[in-house]
């Protein structure tokens, strides 16, 4: 039975989770000519995400890049917003992981007010979380906190130690008189 773009797409999610990088970075490439074969742009570049998340993992840093940024402009010619936040996203994080902090505040903020736009509260709140981070790491203290307490407000399903943090916020709030938006 000839494999199809799908399962490889799967095989290679598979290999990714198990820490097999290189045995994932073959398949999502064989996904990707499969697809490409097919026409299907968004699972191309769905490939090509993947691809530059795995480049990021194993700090192969251009190549990462040149992956991601080429997925992104995909999603966002496709109008595929979802997708391309999530692109931005990982860039974000790649940025971070190599101390280009503007860069990752910048595609962090983008990634964030896109998901605001699409009402994903979810992906809104991790983000903020992650550019308050952001901020605090380049010496905007005041805007850091006020940024990871925002996303922390609007993550729909804290866990346990973000519930903790943010009812430690609104105490702060409490005690300083401060209103608390939620």
């Amino acid at each position: 039975m000839a494999e199809t773009g799908q399962k490889l797409k799967e095989e290679g999610m598979r290999l990714f989770h198990e820490g097999l990088y290189d045995e994932a970075v073959a398949k999502f490439e064989q996904a990707r000519e499969m697809f490409a074969a097919e026409e299907n742009e968004i699972e191309v570049a769905e490939m090509v995400n993947n691809l530059g998340v795995v480049y990021r993992l194993q700090d192969k840093w251009d190549e990462a890049i040149a992956a991601l940024e080429e997925a992104r402009a995909t999603f966002s010619k496709l109008d595929d917003r979802n997708r391309e936040a999530q692109t931005l996203g990982n860039l974000g994080g790649l940025y971070a992981d190599k101390n280009e902090r503007d860069k990752a505040k910048e595609t962090l903020r983008q990634a964030a007010d896109i998901f605001a736009e699409l009402g994903d509260e979810e992906r809104q709140g991790e983000t903020l979380l992650a550019l308050g981070v952001q901020l605090w790491k380049t010496g905007d203290r005041s805007g850091g906190l006020a940024t990871y307490e925002a996303g922390l407000q609007i993550l729909p399903k804290p866990t346990v130690k973000q519930k903790t943090v943010r009812n430690l916020l609104r105490m702060r709030n409490r005690l300083l008189g401060q209103k608390n938006n939620h």
